[in-house]
């Protein structure tokens, strides 16, 4: 199975993309070893004047027509790690192609993205900057990676 992080915008020199690519290479490694083909970030533009419509066009355009939808949304479910882990191992062994993990843009996300969703995923209640979003879900998903290959990155 193939993971990938879609999200509006790019960060360009941010230190938040150096953080973002560093886990997904881990995440990548690790994934190897345990049949999940790659995990890889897709930026997509956002141009000014912010627009859902067209932001959430290029998001449906960076997702593969196989892919399992998840949106992160401050409304979506908390999972823990383990969870993650456990969902994705799932979706791997029931021979889903694809999880793409959706990162809307400052100004959310279009209706169209929020009913399209298969799950939504939140980082607890607050907002959180998108550029933060990317490096903490690029660390989760290489988090639950580790759980599942059984390293000890992870300590309950």
């Amino acid at each position: 199975m193939r993971i990938l992080i879609a999200a509006v915008g790019r960060l360009r020199d941010a230190p938040e993309a150096a953080l973002t690519v560093d886990y997904i290479q881990r995440a990548a490694a690790s994934g190897r070893q345990i049949g999940f083909k790659a995990v890889e970030l897709v930026e997509v533009e956002s141009k000014p004047p912010s627009d859902m419509r067209t932001e959430g066009a290029s998001l449906f355009r960076a997702t593969p027509d196989d892919s399992r939808k998840i949106l992160l949304d401050e409304r979506g479910a908390e999972w823990t790690s383990r969870q993650l882990a456990e969902k994705l191992a799932r979706w791997r062994d029931d021979g889903q192609a694809c999880t793409t993990f959706w990162i809307g843009g400052a100004d959310g996300t279009s209706q169209s993205i929020k009913d399209n969703a298969d799950e939504k995923l939140a980082f607890g209640r607050q907002t959180w900057p998108h550029k933060l979003v990317r490096v903490m879900l690029a660390e989760q998903v290489y988090r639950a990676l580790t759980i599942l290959c059984g390293t000890p990155y992870h300590r309950d």
